[in-house]
């Protein structure tokens, strides 16, 4: 299933997109009186997804609205907390990374990079980036593979992690390279307003094998930048989930970018970076496409 969150004549919604993507149905027509998509998060929780989707398929989409009329938002527009990331989590990546800060690679990464990002409003599909261009010189993009947690998960095991994934999204990962050099760690760097674009909505895990083996693609002005598969992560989900669970309980609701593939713009020789106009495109196997305009 797809979930989207949406503004229909000034009211905010969560619904399920129509196989076609010509529909988009509110979950409270299909049983699910949920304000939000953290609420519907909840309440799957409980009853499972298996309830909405037979809800779904009993043909259920006589309330239904176009797509055409609605502003499709951000899955998830406020997270309850900052999204977990993980840095430099493709391999070349990671050599790119170091090429343009000048350092040593040795090929080696005995542990994952975890960082947080504050996320005051995720930016819709087809919304701005705010480039800040009156601090920031240095902006970029990353596409990523966004994991939603659907259920309370804590001290969970490698072989439990899929059970507690409700589905997956696309992020871009905007970040401001001369910040996060400066400032020594990633945080403001990649937090300032704007930079968390998202969508263009949430697919359910069981649309998927586990762990994903997705192409994972992003565009710069139609300029193909960044391609790879999920299936090179150099830690996948399961052990993403089991580090992470041992020691702190991640919420349900909770975000986690699995990182970017090599391609970003600080990767060219010499570094592209993104100016205002520039349209970034991120693409991900079975989950769509998130078209973002910076300004």
């Amino acid at each position: 299933m797809k979930l989207v969150t949406y503004l229909y004549e000034g009211n905010q919604a969560v619904g399920v997109l129509t196989p076609e993507g010509e529909v988009v149905c509110p979950v409270k027509e299909l049983g699910f009186p949920c304000k939000d998509m953290n609420d519907l998060i909840d309440a799957l929780a409980e009853r499972g997804a298996s309830d909405l989707r037979k809800a779904t398929e009993a043909g259920s989409f006589a309330g239904g609205i176009p797509v055409e009329k609605v502003t499709v938002l951000a899955p998830i527009p406020v997270p309850r907390q900052d999204v977990i990331c993980l840095g430099i989590n493709y391999m070349a990546h990671a050599e790119e990374s170091a090429r343009y800060k000048k350092e040593a690679f040795g090929g080696e990464r005995p542990y994952a990079v975890y960082f947080s990002k504050r996320v005051g409003e995720a930016v819709r599909p087809d919304g701005w980036i705010d480039g800040h261009f009156d601090m920031v010189e240095r902006l970029d993009y990353e596409v990523e593979l966004a994991v939603i947690i659907g259920k309370d998960a804590r001290g969970v095991s490698e072989e439990e992690a899929a059970d507690y994934i409700f589905g997956y999204t696309i992020m871009n990962d905007v970040s401001a390279r001369e910040l996060q050099i400066r400032h020594k760690q990633w945080y403001f760097g990649k937090s300032l307003d704007g930079f968390t674009p998202m969508g263009p909505w949430i697919v359910t895990a069981d649309e998927f094998s586990f762990p994903p083996k997705l192409s994972i693609q992003s565009k710069v002005n139609g300029e193909l930048r960044q391609n790879s598969n999920t299936e090179l992560l150099i830690f996948g989900l399961p052990h993403i989930i089991q580090e992470l669970s041992a020691g702190m309980t991640l919420k349900a609701g909770t975000i986690i970018a699995t990182g970017t593939p090599a391609g970003v713009g600080m990767g060219f020789e010499p570094p592209r970076f993104l100016k205002s106009g520039d349209v970034v495109e991120c693409t991900i196997e079975g989950i769509g496409t998130l078209k973002n305009t910076v300004r």
